[in-house]
């Protein structure tokens, strides 16, 4: 017997307006699964949205995403409760699931390319009104959503990670690293340290992490990383440089969502070289575009989602080629999501987890 009303966050805009409530417990509809959620991790861009970024809420010329008021929370895992009719794809009542952050629409250009992480509509858990997310006790898997079955016995410290480390995963194809690269990784949080153990399958010749917290270095030297540079105690720049023999590195890959990040990155990369932007930035950036075209010929990169890598990841977490070892450092119950938040914008950990 599915309760009929449950404990959820709910936002209806920025700042203090972010509540527990009880809440509804939707029924499954037709093509729909209800999960028990079992945990939820808490993203930089929840932590953006609740901070009234505009990215999210609009300004600084930009539309706003967020439409209130709605349940946060993309990074989710849990098990199947009940299910809708023409649920397709062999799941069953009982299974420990995933859901890719986006649902497609399945009718713009993009999702008829193949495309369906570029979907035009952009429908990700945790930000719309009819998407809710996981920072709550149930939640609904619509019928457009791509989902996996992850096996029971997975930590819950690593099954939360399958989300980010996705996202991780297709950043780091983005880069195109070969086996005679030098790479470096700026921001060695959650998703900077997600890149590691796939930037190491790839063997490039030199591998260095950048990050302004010693903690965040360390696990990234323990993980894999070749050098790992503090720029806020030594010239980040001087010191690849040095290591290049004053070429620069062949591809960085911005992960700190820090405006300054993108000009270090440009100063440190060679000509010919290849920039991941990876991160939701936390502001603009302002640099010399003459640097990426006359000065470099810079390729540059986005990265957005995880298209095509949760099964590939949801190995590597696995197998341990991905490593996931003390990334969760923290977990709170949902009654204390206030203290989840500020631990996670405080850098006091890695990644902070919701355990409804």
């Amino acid at each position: 017997m599915l309760p009929k009303e449950m404990r959820a966050l709910v936002a209806h805009g920025p700042g203090d307006q972010y509540r527990l409530e009880t809440v509804p417990v939707k029924e499954p509809g037709p093509g729909e699964m209800l999960i028990k959620v079992e945990a939820c991790g808490i993203c930089a861009g929840d932590v953006k949205a609740r901070h009234n970024t505009a990215r999210f809420w609009g300004g600084d010329g930009m539309p706003g995403y967020c439409e209130p008021p709605f349940i946060p929370g993309h990074e989710f895992v849990g098990e199947i409760v009940a299910m809708g009719g023409d649920v397709e794809g062999g799941f069953k009542v009982g299974d420990r699931v995933v859901s890719e952050q986006i649902v497609p629409c399945g009718t713009c250009r993009y999702c008829k390319s193949g495309k369906y992480w570029l979907c035009d509509p952009h429908n990700v858990y945790g930000f719309k009104n009819h998407l809710p997310g996981g920072m709550a006790e149930y939640a609904i898997l619509p019928r457009r959503s791509i989902n996996y079955v992850i096996p029971k016995e997975l930590p819950i410290e690593k099954a939360v990670l399958i989300e980010p480390f996705a996202c991780s995963l297709h950043g780091v194809e983005q880069g195109r690293i070969q086996v005679d690269d030098v790479v470096v990784l700026a921001g060695a949080g959650t998703l900077g340290l997600g890149m590691i153990g796939a930037i190491k399958k790839r063997n490039p010749k030199k591998f260095i992490v950048l990050d302004m917290n010693d903690m965040r270095l360390e696990k990234a030297r323990e993980f894999g990383a070749d050098i790992v540079i503090n720029p806020g105690k030594e010239d980040a720049v001087k010191r690849v440089m040095g290591e290049t023999g004053g070429y620069g590195c062949d591809v960085y890959l911005e992960v700190t969502g820090h405006p300054s990040s993108v000009g270090q990155g440009l100063e440190m990369i060679c000509k010919g070289g290849r920039f991941v932007e990876f991160s939701v930035m936390s502001g603009t950036s302002t640099v010399d575009w003459s640097i990426i075209g006359d000065a470099k010929e810079i390729v540059i990169y986005g990265s957005q989602l995880s298209p095509y890598c949760f099964s590939r990841t949801i190995e590597g977490i696995k197998d341990g080629t991905m490593p996931t070892d003390g990334v969760v450092s923290h977990i709170f119950p949902l009654e204390k999501w206030e203290e989840a938040y500020e631990t996670a914008e405080s850098g006091r950990g890695i990644k902070v987890v919701l355990k409804p």
